[in-house]
C-alpha cells in the first residue's frame, strides 16, 4: 500500500501563521515591559514617602505676634529728621550751664560789602557775643532774628514780614565766643510788607548813593548800633 501524498499549504497560509506567531511575541513583550514599568506606582511611592500633612499644609503666615513685629521707621518726610542739631537744653542745665543774661550777649549786623553796584543784593548775617564770664545758653533760631533795614526813619524791609515756618535752636556759647549766623539772608533791594509777599512789583530803593541801615535782633538781644550800606 503506497503512502499519500501530502499536500502543500498555500503561500497565504504561512503568511498568516507569521503574522499570528510575531502578534504573539509582540503582546508578550507588551506584557513584561508594563509589568516593570508602572509610573502611577511610582507616584503612589512617593506619596507614601511623602506624610499627607507635609504634602497638604500651606507655607505658614507670618506671625501676628507683637513681639515679632518690627519697629516702624520714622518717615522718611518727618520734618525732626532733617532739623539741624544743637545742644540740648536738658544737657546744658545738667552741666549746670544757665541761659544767657541779656546784658553779657552783644549783637552785631553784618553786611558782605559796604556799598552796593545796581543789581547788587546785599547778604545779610549777625554776629554775637558772649562778653559774660562764663558759658551760657541762648535760643538763636528764626524765631528769634530780625533784621531791620531803614533808610533815616523809613523802614523798608523786615525780614519777618514775610517769613514763613520759623523755628527754635538753642546753643551754647563759650565765654568770649562769638559764632556767626551761617546762612546769609538776601535783601532784594525792595520794600517788604505783610500784604505783599509774593508780589513782584513792590516797591524798589533807590540808588544812586542812598544811604541805608541794618539794625538785628536775636535771643531778645538787640544790635546796639546799626551797620550803614550804600546802593547805587
Amino acid at each position: 500500500m503506497s503512502d499519500p501524498v501530502r499536500r502543500r499549504h498555500s503561500p497565504a497560509v504561512y503568511r498568516r501563521r507569521r503574522l499570528v506567531l510575531l502578534l504573539a511575541v509582540l503582546l508578550v513583550i507588551a506584557g513584561i515591559v508594563l509589568l516593570v514599568w508602572q509610573p502611577w506606582n511610582a507616584r503612589a511611592a512617593e506619596t507614601e514617602r511623602t506624610p499627607a500633612s507635609a504634602a497638604s499644609s500651606p507655607t505658614p503666615a507670618p506671625s501676628d505676634s507683637p513681639d515679632a513685629s518690627p519697629l516702624p521707621s520714622p518717615p522718611a518726610d518727618d520734618p525732626a529728621a532733617d532739623a539741624p542739631v544743637a545742644d540740648a537744653p536738658d544737657e546744658a542745665e545738667a552741666a549746670g550751664i544757665a541761659e544767657c543774661e541779656r546784658s553779657a550777649i552783644e549783637v552785631t549786623g553784618l553786611t558782605d560789602k559796604t556799598s552796593y553796584a545796581a543789581g547788587e543784593k546785599p547778604q545779610l548775617t549777625i554776629s554775637l557775643t558772649n562778653t559774660g564770664a562764663a558759658a551760657c545758653t541762648l535760643n538763636v533760631g528764626t524765631t528769634t532774628q530780625v533784621f531791620t533795614i531803614s533808610s533815616g526813619d523809613d523802614v523798608w524791609w523786615r525780614s519777618t514780614d514775610c517769613q514763613t515756618e520759623p523755628s527754635d535752636q538753642t546753643v551754647t556759647i563759650d565765654a568770649g565766643q562769638s559764632v556767626t549766623s551761617v546762612t546769609p539772608l538776601t535783601w532784594d533791594r525792595t520794600r517788604s510788607s505783610v500784604s505783599t509777599c509774593g508780589e513782584t512789583d513792590r516797591q524798589t530803593a533807590p540808588g544812586g548813593g542812598a544811604s541805608f541801615h541794618l539794625r538785628v535782633s536775636i535771643g531778645g538781644v538787640d544790635s546796639s548800633e546799626s551797620t550803614q550800606f550804600l546802593l547805587y
